[in-house]
């Protein structure tokens, strides 16, 4: 079956925002209540889903030159910050027992995961050490 994201790194990178989201929204459940857990859910799936859409622009890239990878680029990250800013409003104006607390913070932690992709691998042999 066929992926729309091709990028190894993004695909580990979005795996990765998942599980703190699911992490947090657990946690914040167990310790504080269900409204902390949702609001923590719903701020990690802004960016779980501004992410995917960078990623999935940013593998359809079939050009080789660095004018058209730059642009790719710049389109993904466009569509990126506009989704995450549409959804960010969407999810302050609709949910109103948002915590932002927890919000943000599930926020925060995703979008600093999807800036960790420059560290992941993409070698195809990733058990062999050098």
């Amino acid at each position: 079956m066929a992926s729309w994201i091709t990028i190894k790194p993004l695909v580990i990178v979005l795996r990765w925002q998942l599980l703190i989201t699911i992490v947090m929204a657990c946690a914040l459940a167990l310790l504080m209540n269900l409204q902390y857990a949702v609001s923590a859910f719903l701020g990690g799936m802004v960016s779980i889903i501004s992410s995917a859409a960078f990623a999935v622009i940013v593998s359809r890239h079939k050009g080789y030159t660095a004018g058209g990878t730059i642009r790719t680029a710049l389109r993904a990250e466009a569509v990126k910050i506009f989704l995450t800013i549409a959804l960010l409003w969407i999810v302050f104006k609709t949910y109103d027992n948002v915590n932002a607390f927890a919000f943000i913070g599930t926020f925060i932690l995703t979008v600093i995961a999807h800036s960790l992709a420059l560290f992941v691998s993409d070698s195809k042999d990733t058990d062999h050490i050098n």
